[in-house]
């Protein structure tokens, strides 16, 4: 079973602000740039399925009915039975689709076309008959050559799917992030092919990942896969794409022929019963393989040129060490040759660049089975995450936030009126408090409806959760509480408040990796209480806010709007006017250089993702800003519009109140709540740097800036003057007094990184100089170079100071 999953950015995810409130489950989001951990699997939508009750199979010995079949059970074309008769059974299907097609009327529509990026044309087409492939003969050629998916209204679709009404299409490269997950897509279902070639296996599902894609199979009781085994499959993947060019065949099937056509396997089985919630879902055909799957694909095989084994591994059925245990087969392809020797190139680099391999060797940080999930910074970790966290205070003190802190611990209370408690309890950490002396909660308001605007059991007088609190995963819920700790009045707005605070977010073990995705973090954690005109100028400051800072990295950025979803929150017109303030503030900040993702917004309200590219150009999303509707209705949160009598105010807003709990006291109006991150979990962001530098540090944010070296004893006595001077300037300088020579201590310093490294002797001493070596400048490696000591003081400290990005210094005397 191969399944698209949205495609999110190359690598690192973040936190996200409230929660991922969006989704099922609450997660952290983080990952890293590997491959899918083993412990975790897709569902048909891409949805991660984690180990949890529900997820067992049937337990007990297995039979061959779910195992490879042996080669006694071939068939007439050298195939198992169950393919043959799978792939038979699709035919028949197949043939019957292909007449309802062809009698279904072709009426006219019109299409809002977009052929290469900035151009837009309306022409027209027949519903069920014209293809975005018919439509590539309008694409300029070389770009034409390199599509691998459409896009229509917003959602990758197969190039030979017929259009169904008016829409707009446009298209997807291999470039594209889209574009890349549904050609790794493709390719999973080659490697199932050949699998099921190979060892007559069961497959159980085969998705996309950040570094590629991977299926997972039940083998003959006793067989495992072997790295001897590659070439094998890797000669097969060359004949099904480069000689067969097997196109990708799309058919809607209702559930009962999907269990007769899949009925041979127990993994299809679960996943149908578990994941078809309508009557029918979609499977796709390549070659001789039939699978279960969502789609989109490319046109055919024979846009896979490269095609590449990397390992293969066991991994249990769901997560779940109580079920199967399965083969996976980990594999990366390319529409190119030179695309697989950048990525082989990149993989060597990234190895370099582990961010866990630079942390150990700079003793950043490290972790400890006492607290699993939890770093801990060392001195020189810390002193990174303490330029980053006063960087952010500057910014923060020239635009106009304030600071605040907000307890790590809340009663169950708040949580249920924020809706976690009711859907993502399970990724919290409980704290059960007993005291009996304590005045009970204040009851609050609680959401009445769950995102899908189904309505919830009414919770505030459930006995079982007395006494329980929760380490608060985000700070959304406490800034609600201080902004409705005293009346706010609209001149007070925007009121833009940021946390540091520690947030605690309860990561299935297997899932945690380095930094990237840990248990314990904090973030730049920021949210902007505003009225709805007011929403355009705070999104325009914000995009100033990420260039500011992104530039200090040196990381470039794209944008993303993710408009109204099904199931919304709030009233249309308000999405409608928050929409359009947030189009024409990307249209004023980019031009037309944003993407529209629609359908894709939280259900509380619409958001822009913001993904940023390393010096490797992996992709990460960092920065997220989501605008909120609802958060500010579940907790009440008013602010005075007027001058009116209060007294007046609450007789009218009381009586009000008895018809709707949720009506506005009179005079009163309802905040619009903006979260906002820009690093997102400094941790992470961390991580994100070591990798993106290398362990080569900016000086403003580097944990060792200067290395002092005497060239004989007599200098030492000025090394160590030099080392207090520099310290007192408040920067990290350290001096090599060791037995070591010249060479050796010069060497070391570079290998440790440090931005400069001084050498002093007699002449230096004499003339109150110092003899400079940057790191990142060749030319003064050898000799160094002569610079008045009071010049090198005051051009580092400008260095420092305006926080430049290249260690470059005036060294001329």
């Amino acid at each position: 079973m191969s399944h698209k999953k949205s495609a999110p950015s190359l690598g690192l995810r973040p936190h996200n602000l409230w929660g991922t409130l969006q989704g099922e489950k609450m997660t952290q989001q983080n990952g890293d740039h590997a491959a899918a951990p083993e412990s975790q699997t897709h569902g048909l939508k891409g949805q991660t399925i984690t180990a949890v009750q529900g997820n067992k199979m049937a337990t007990g010995k297995k039979d061959m009915s779910d195992q490879a079949a042996p080669a006694s059970q071939a068939g007439k074309e050298g195939l198992p039975d169950f393919i043959v008769e799978r792939n038979r059974l699709f035919d028949e299907l197949k043939k019957k689709y292909d007449d309802e097609l062809a009698a279904k009327e072709k009426t006219p529509i019109k299409i809002r076309f977009t052929p290469e990026p900035g151009t837009i044309k309306e022409i027209e087409g027949n519903a069920w008959d014209t293809t975005p492939g018919k439509l590539l003969k309008d694409v300029p050629k070389e770009r034409a050559a390199k599509i691998v998916v459409a896009r229509v209204d917003g959602k990758e679709w197969d190039l030979d799917r017929p259009l169904e009404k008016d829409c707009s299409v446009g298209y997807y490269t291999f470039d594209d992030k889209e574009g890349r997950y549904v050609f790794w897509h493709s390719s999973a279902h080659v490697l199932g092919e050949c699998a099921e070639h190979q060892y007559g296996c069961r497959l159980s599902h085969g998705p996309p990942t950040d570094m590629g894609f991977f299926y997972d199979m039940a083998l003959e009781p006793g067989r495992a896969v072997t790295e001897s085994d590659w070439p094998s499959l890797e000669a097969k993947a060359k004949k099904f794409t480069t000689k067969d060019k097997q196109p990708f065949v799309r058919l809607e099937v209702g559930k009962d022929d999907l269990l007769k056509m899949f009925g041979y396997s127990k993994y299809k089985t679960h996943y149908i019963n578990q994941l078809v919630k309508d009557d029918k879902s979609t499977v796709y055909r390549n070659g001789d393989l039939v699978d279960l799957c969502q789609g989109p694909h490319i046109q055919n095989t024979r846009k896979i040129e490269s095609f590449k084994i990397m390992k293969n591994s066991s991994a249990y059925f769901l997560g779940d060490q109580a079920n199967d245990s399965l083969q996976r087969i980990h594999a990366v392809s390319f529409p190119n040759k030179q695309g697989l020797k950048e990525w082989e190139h990149m993989l060597e680099e990234a190895k370099k660049r582990n961010h866990q391999l630079i942390g150990k060797q700079q003793k950043l940080f490290f972790f400890s089975q006492q607290s699993p999930g939890s770093p801990f910074l060392l001195p020189h970790g810390t002193r990174i995450f303490n330029a980053l966290q006063s960087m952010l205070r500057d910014e923060y003190w020239n635009r106009g936030y304030q600071e605040v802190q907000s307890p790590n611990m809340y009663n169950v209370n708040l949580w249920k009126t924020s809706g976690h408690w009711q859907h993502y309890q399970d990724d919290m950490f409980r704290v059960i408090v007993n005291d009996e002396t304590s005045e009970p909660p204040q009851p609050m308001p609680l959401s009445d409806q769950k995102p899908s605007g189904a309505p919830v059991a009414d919770i505030k007088n459930d006995d079982k959760d007395k006494g329980v609190f929760a380490l608060k995963p985000m700070n959304c819920p406490g800034h609600c509480l201080l902004f409705r700790d005293e009346e706010r009045s609209y001149r007070e707005l925007p009121w833009r408040i940021a946390d540091f605070g520690v947030l605690h977010r309860n990561e299935a073990s297997g899932a945690l990796s380095g930094l990237t995705r840990v248990r314990k973090f904090q973030q730049d954690d920021t949210h902007i209480f505003c009225t709805k005109d007011q929403i355009m100028g705070e999104i325009k400051g914000l995009f100033d806010f990420m260039n500011s800072v992104y530039s200090l990295f040196g990381f470039p950025f794209k944008l993303k709007l993710s408009t109204r979803p099904e199931g919304f929150m709030g009233k249309i017109e308000e999405w409608d006017a928050a929409e359009a303030q947030l189009k024409q503030a990307l249209q004023d900040f980019r031009g037309d250089d944003w993407e529209l993702n629609p359908g894709d917004g939280a259900f509380y309200g619409p958001k822009i993702d913001i993904t940023i590219s390393d010096a490797l150009r992996r992709e990460y999303q960092c920065a997220t800003i989501q605008l909120d509707f609802q958060g500010p209705q579940n907790f009440k949160l008013e602010y005075r519009t007027g001058e009116a009598s209060q007294e007046t105010d609450k007789e009218a807003s009381a009586k009000e109140r008895e018809k709707d709990p949720n009506a506005l006291t009179t005079g009163m109006a309802r905040p619009v709540m903006i979260h906002r991150a820009i690093v997102g979990s400094f941790e992470r962001f961390i991580a994100i740097l070591c990798e993106h530098f290398a362990g080569k540090w900016p000086f403003w944010l580097s944990p060792r800036q200067i290395m002092i070296i005497p060239v004989m004893r007599g200098a030492e006595d000025y090394v160590r003057e030099l080392q207090q001077i520099f310290h007192k300037a408040k920067m990290y300088v350290d001096v090599d007094l060791s037995g070591n020579t010249l060479p050796k201590k010069i060497r070391n310093a570079q290998i440790e990184q440090y931005n400069f490294t001084f050498v002093v002797g007699a002449q230096e001493q004499e003339t109150r100089t110092v003899n400079i070596r940057n790191r990142d400048d060749p030319a003064t490696q050898k000799q160094g170079q002569l610079v008045p000591l009071n010049k090198a003081l005051a051009q580092l400290i400008e260095l420092r100071d305006n926080r430049v990005l290249e260690s470059k210094i005036d060294l001329s005397e």
